[in-house]
């Protein structure tokens, strides 16, 4: 009766601590799926390890990591960040709490259409506008960017192609004046260093178009699209007064041009040209060109239509120099001429 009575509390006793190891497993699977199935991030106390979730391009990784920053934790996991991949949050980020999430975005060729102009851009972007920004293109106001089918596999490759559809500009017409002209001429009637007005200028008128562009409703740009002139402009005329007060012409190299036959309204005037020219020397020669005589004829053997003495006889070289100054218009021309240029 003991015996019996002594087996039946050892019974009882196992039963009880049979009881309590399992109580005990199920509470730890019931934490441990707890944990597995939360997707929410649990405070932190900074200290110890703490489970991080990579998801990266569609695969996910979960390690224990003692990591302080994203930074740290991916050269840990030994995941390679290229250029242009976006990390969420930052690489600098510290890991403020356990189950902590990392997304990796990765670049991927794109190429960008507008008109004629094609970009190539790696981009870990999907939203259209700021991948066209990447590009270095702009998107206006009214544009619209949207991702087309890919029908030239072999030429463009594996990549997601975008195209801009320009509808932001808008198109204006404006009237702007057209600046007037100057313009001079010299007036031998008039005294030299004078000038006077002879004809105003008016602006002229044109008519233009204008495709312009918007961001937020400011203007940033505008293109030329078209113009028509409506009224053309009329330039200013300015008359300069070239007009000069020759001594009396006397003396030898005045004798020798009447002697040649010039009338005596014109003497003033050629002995003013022919100072200028030779210094009325009848031997004058230029050492650079070889021009001769009175009249500086290049050759000075051009001369001898006007006798067979021209290397030596002035009134023969000034006869020929009377019939080469008709090209201006006689004396007067072709000293107004030369005061304009240095030369006739």
């Amino acid at each position: 009766m003991e015996l019996s009575k002594k087996f039946n509390r050892i019974l009882i006793v196992t039963i009880i601590l049979v009881i309590g190891v399992f109580l005990g497993y199920l509470l730890k699977f019931a934490d441990v799926s707890t944990f597995a199935d939360s997707e929410e991030s649990v405070l932190y106390d900074g200290s110890g390890p703490k489970y991080v979730t990579f998801y990266d391009d569609g695969e996910k990784l979960t390690v224990r990591t003692e990591s302080r920053t994203v930074r740290e934790a991916l050269e840990r996991a030994d995941i390679v960040i290229n250029d242009g991949d976006i990390v969420d949050p930052g690489l600098d980020s510290e890991i403020n709490a356990d189950n902590f999430f990392i997304n990796i975005y990765r670049a991927r060729p794109v190429v960008v259409r507008d008109g004629d102009t094609e970009r190539y851009v790696m981009s870990a972007s999907y939203d259209a506008k700021t991948i066209v920004k990447e590009a270095g293109l702009t998107v206006y106001d009214g544009d619209e960017v949207e991702m087309v089918v890919n029908t030239d596999f072999l030429e463009a490759g594996l990549v997601n192609i975008y195209e801009i559809s320009r509808n932001g500009g808008r198109t204006i017409t404006e009237e702007e004046e057209i600046p007037f002209g100057e313009e001079t001429v010299a007036d031998p009637s008039l005294e030299t260093g004078k000038t006077e007005v002879r004809q105003l200028g008016q602006v002229g008128t044109k008519r233009v178009n204008y495709e312009v562009f918007y961001i937020d409703n400011k203007e940033v740009s505008r293109k030329k699209i078209s113009e028509e002139v409506i009224r053309k402009p009329v330039a200013r005329v300015t008359a300069v007064g070239s007009k000069r007060s020759l001594p009396p012409a006397t003396g030898t190299c005045a004798d020798w041009v009447r002697a040649a036959g010039v009338a005596e309204a014109d003497v003033a005037a050629a002995v003013d040209l022919i100072y200028h020219e030779s210094g009325c020397r009848v031997d004058a020669r230029n050492a650079s060109s070889g021009a001769y005589g009175i009249p500086q004829a290049l050759p000075g053997s051009k001369m001898a239509s006007a006798g067979a003495d021209w290397e030596t006889n002035p009134i023969t070289q000034i006869r020929w120099m009377a019939g080469y100054v008709n090209r201006y218009g006689g004396w007067q021309g072709a000293s107004n001429f030369w005061y304009a240029h240095g030369w006739y």
